[in-house]
């Protein structure tokens, strides 16, 4: 039997009750044992000091392109078509298996620095099952808890969950391990003779869930989902990424149906899939979960996503009431519920929310620490949601347990071995480098710059005058 207590911290346990202000929690094996003030607890027992910290779920992303870590940043000022061009026309056929697990390894040690315990790897570089042998291989490599969620960007749905070698795949990889878990991932373009639906049924046959970009401008639209709806295919399962132009018929199906909405706020403020959609999915009562889409951009942690999606939201709320020449008073969506969004949201898109998402008696030990006694920005700590949701950082989180496991302690990774996973990113970016050559590999990363014009202005002027005014 291995424990764990975590000592005297303000505990968000996201199951209904209020913060549990100086409260231990005590892991025993893999679960969560007890939860309550100076707990005694079995002798030999590992005791974490989260004073002046909050003790919170582990964090759950849906919808992370792990496979792309390895470009940090290169696309930083993309917008979705020059990422459209370079992974599906141009680039993303160069990627090797090497290639994938490097930014799997990459981004599955970044998501358990950051707090994230749970993470969808939506994996649609994955060209060969040699490419997802490398995928399933990084992510049990690393102790954290996965979801793999198998797609190919260069082949259509229907063709390659149709070869012997998918299903090989499957029968050999996805055996049932609770800490990887197995999804389908494919987008529906919304041709009226639905192309993809023989890979729905095989989602169908092999009774597991599709995840899916909907409502991505240009890409994606209405005329999938209702596709989706006439065959059958929308279920409480269902996981639809983005979903920011979508029109109110299509809330109401995939609401009726009982699926989720992954919201990535960031990206859908920067790459142009549509407005952070969360002021619309409020009003048809859709559940919600967090993500961060793609390390090629933006930030890897949910700390940034749970900000941008607060300021999102309150946006277009104060923007709309200023257009009817009126004035919000009370915020609609709280901190409480972007950080339940980041938890319990996730957990319950992934069938999850009998074992993970919250902090209770029984449940999967995945717990997260943050404290950061050199940081002033740790204290006070006032408002526990409020601090997680707009103060917090991936350098407050201390402390990570996954599966009852310690994997990040005084602000280091345990178990990860840092130096070998830079040595085979610098092996990839070497090797994507030198396929691109200087030139192209230059131009990516700095797409041109469109003409701007600056307003011209009726005020001109010529001379500057101070104050002339004399004194009496």
């Amino acid at each position: 039997m291995s424990s764990v207590v975590l000592r005297n911290g303000t505990v968000l346990t996201m199951d209904g009750r209020a913060p549990l202000v100086d409260h231990d929690l005590l892991v025993v094996d893999d679960r969560i044992a007890a939860i309550g003030p100076r707990l005694e607890v079995p002798e030999g027992t590992v005791e974490v000091d989260a004073t002046n910290g909050i003790v919170m779920p582990g964090m759950i992303d849906t919808h992370r392109h792990m496979w792309q870590t390895a470009m940090r940043g290169y696309g930083a000022d993309w917008t979705l078509t020059q990422y459209f061009v370079w992974y599906y026309l141009e680039w993303g056929k160069v990627f090797r298996p090497q290639d994938i697990h490097a930014g799997n390894l990459l981004g599955a040690a970044e998501a358990l620095d950051a707090g994230v315990t749970t993470t969808v790897d939506w994996s649609h570089g994955l060209q060969t099952t040699e490419h997802a042998d490398a995928a399933v291989d990084a992510l049990q490599a690393v102790p954290g808890r996965f979801v793999l969620a198998y797609g190919n960007i260069q082949d259509s749905p229907a063709a390659w969950t149709a070869t012997p070698e998918f299903r090989d795949f499957v029968s050999r990889r996805i055996t049932g391990d609770d800490m990887l878990g197995f999804q389908l991932a494919f987008d529906v373009t919304g041709d009226p003779s639905f192309p993809e639906k023989p890979a729905f049924e095989v989602a169908r046959e092999l009774g597991v869930p599709v995840t899916t970009h909907a409502g991505v401008w240009g890409a994606t639209n209405d005329d999938g989902i209702r596709l989706m709806y006439d065959n059958g295919f929308m279920t409480p399962q269902s996981i639809y990424v983005h979903a920011a132009t979508l029109s109110a018929d299509s809330y109401h199906r995939i609401a009726a149906t009982g699926g989720s909405i992954s919201v990535s706020t960031e990206s859908e403020q920067s790459a142009g899939q549509g407005y952070p959609p969360t002021w619309a999915i409020r009003e048809h009562g859709i559940p919600v979960s967090l993500s961060m889409d793609t390390s090629v951009w933006w930030s890897g942690d949910l700390f940034s996503a749970m900000r941008t999606t607060l300021g999102a939201d309150r946006s277009r709320e104060h923007m709309e009431a200023h257009g009817r020449n009126d004035t919000v008073t009370h915020s609609s969506l709280r901190a409480q519920q972007v950080v339940e969004w980041a938890t319990m949201g996730g957990a319950r898109a992934l069938g999850r929310a009998d074992d993970l998402g919250s902090l209770e008696v029984g449940k999967k030990a995945d717990v997260v620490l943050l404290r950061n006694e050199n940081s002033p920005a740790m204290f006070p700590i006032l408002n526990p949601y409020g601090h997680v949701a707009f103060q917090a950082q991936r350098s407050d989180v201390d402390t990570v347990i996954v599966d009852g496991r310690i994997v990040k302690r005084d602000h280091q990774l345990v178990g990860v071995d840092l130096d070998s996973i830079r040595t085979q990113v610098s092996g990839t970016v070497d090797h994507l480098r030198a396929r691109l050559g200087e030139e192209a590999w230059a131009k990516g990363m700095n797409p041109d710059v469109p003409e701007s014009k600056v307003l011209d202005n009726p005020y001109t002027y010529t001379e500057y005058r101070g104050d002339t005014r004399t004194s009496v």
